[in-house]
């Protein structure tokens, strides 16, 4: 029995060695293997170039032009990417959905009411957008350019007319915002100093279309707003 157990020794070590071989083959294979995900955060800011028909409806004044612009806005991003290829990534990209504020651009009053760069209405929007992103140079470089095309969906909520809109109007207003489905681009660099962060600017841009309605009462104004906002991204991103 003795001298089974010695000439059996030597058959498991291999067998054990053999096992820890694979085990650090299969460990140097993963490390090697690229990161397929990566999360990021940081300041998203929001810049509009609305074009908007004058505002139309019962009781406008004849000849008044009477406009809107929403103010530009800064607020925290959000997004996961997911790796498709060493050159193709997809990324849904979201931000912290914002209190937008909307002023009124034409004549200083309408008779006895201020309207010229008055806060008339505030408003929120949840604005998630999906691109497919193609990537420049190779994976082992740390500086790498993309570009990226995509669709923008954005629902607004928490519609509000403000003390001086409803001014404007005559009486307390209901404003409505449907939802919004459009293209988007975006172009960008991300430098990765270490395998797992990494640290990108971009700048995107999207169509967001949306027909504002106004009811005071049963009085019912319109007008087509087009917000093409554009956005600057700055953020840090985590792979795993």
């Amino acid at each position: 029995m003795p001298t089974l157990t010695i000439r059996a020794l030597p058959t498991a070590l291999a067998a054990i060695a053999s096992i820890a071989i694979s085990l650090i083959c299969t460990s140097v294979a993963c490390a090697d293997d690229p990161l397929s995900n990566d999360v990021r955060i940081g300041s998203y800011s929001v810049f509009y170039h609305v074009n908007a028909s004058d505002l139309s409806g019962p009781f406008i004044p004849a000849g008044e032009n009477l406009n809107f612009h929403p103010e530009d806005i800064e607020t925290l991003y959000f997004a996961y990417l997911r790796r498709l290829s060493p050159h193709f990534t997809f990324e849904l990209a979201m931000g912290v959905p914002p209190v937008a504020k909307t002023k009124g651009r034409g004549p200083l009053d309408l008779g006895s009411v201020p309207y010229n760069d008055q806060v008339l209405s505030t408003v929120r929007w949840f604005a998630p957008t999906g691109f497919i992103e193609y990537n420049f140079l190779p994976e082992s470089s740390p500086v790498r350019p993309f570009i990226g095309a995509g669709v923008n969906y954005t629902y607004f909520y928490d519609r509000t007319s403000t003390g001086p809109g409803d001014a404007v109007s005559g009486g307390p207003t209901k404003i409505s915002l449907p939802a919004s489905v459009g293209p988007a681009a975006t172009v960008g660099l991300t430098w990765r100093p270490a395998p797992r962060w990494n640290f990108t600017a971009s700048y995107s841009g999207s169509k967001v279309n949306a027909r504002l309605t106004a009811d005071t009462a049963g009085e019912i104004r319109t007008s087509h707003i087009e917000f093409n906002p554009t956005a600057l991204i700055i953020s840090v991103g985590l792979s795993f």
